[in-house]
């Protein structure tokens, strides 16, 4: 069938040590550097107890209110692997909860991205596991497909490829194509040493902000 039982490997991840490097960095930053063109929508909450994670994209595809391609990437993800998964915003029935994160953190996936929602809130949130989702409800999903793995996927208006970098924390889900990560995650690094002598300047109450008034007074505004 050529769409929508299909099931390819991501044969293909982002480096490890710019994983490394990215962990490090807020996703804001990182956001900031790819001209704020690959952050998802807003609404993406952290539910798992692990609140910040980086890794390569396991991408899953899946109809809304039916989760039978996301069970079986719970099997087939690799450690440390993040399960990006569009459920097409659907926030009416959830796609996943404890036993299928559970089962997922066991076999070393270290977070859930899913554009669609989670249940059994408080049970997450006591896992080792970074979940992200835009909303919870407490009824549960059916489990005949369609779906797709290892497809591209829409999540929160990006595309995501299999082995993209994605980066996650408390400001939300940034998406770096894999193909750039070495180029974005020296830009970030660069970008975030700026704004920690930014916040340097702040502290000592020196921040020069002459900057505005030059910016407003170029576009002719009156009174500035």
């Amino acid at each position: 069938m050529p769409i929508g039982f299909r099931i390819a490997p991501v044969t293909q991840r982002v480096d490890p040590a710019l994983i490394a490097r990215a962990a490090t960095l807020p996703a804001a930053n990182i956001g900031d550097v790819m001209s704020r063109l690959q952050t998802m929508r807003g609404g993406f909450r952290p539910f798992g107890g692990k609140k910040v994670i980086a890794g390569p994209a396991f991408t899953v595809r899946a109809r809304s209110g039916d989760n039978l391609l996301l069970h079986r990437a719970c099997d087939m993800a690799e450690p440390g692997d993040i399960i990006v998964g569009d459920g097409g915003g659907d926030l009416s029935i959830a796609l996943m909860g404890e036993l299928m994160i559970g089962h997922a953190q066991t076999r070393g996936v270290q977070g859930i991205v899913l554009d669609g929602a989670v249940r059994d809130v408080d049970a997450l949130a006591a896992m080792d596991i970074g979940v992200w989702a835009c909303g919870a409800t407490p009824s549960g999903p059916y489990k005949d497909g369609p779906g797709e793995i290892g497809h591209p996927v829409s999540c929160g208006g990006q595309v995501v490829m299999p082995g993209d970098l994605i980066v996650a924390d408390a400001d939300g889900v940034v998406v770096v194509p894999r193909a750039e990560a070495a180029a974005v995650i020296a830009l970030a690094e660069a970008h975030n040493a700026k704004e920690q002598k930014a916040q340097a300047a702040i502290d000592a109450r020196n921040y020069d902000r002459s900057w505005v008034l030059e910016s407003l007074r170029a576009k002719g505004c009156e009174g500035a």
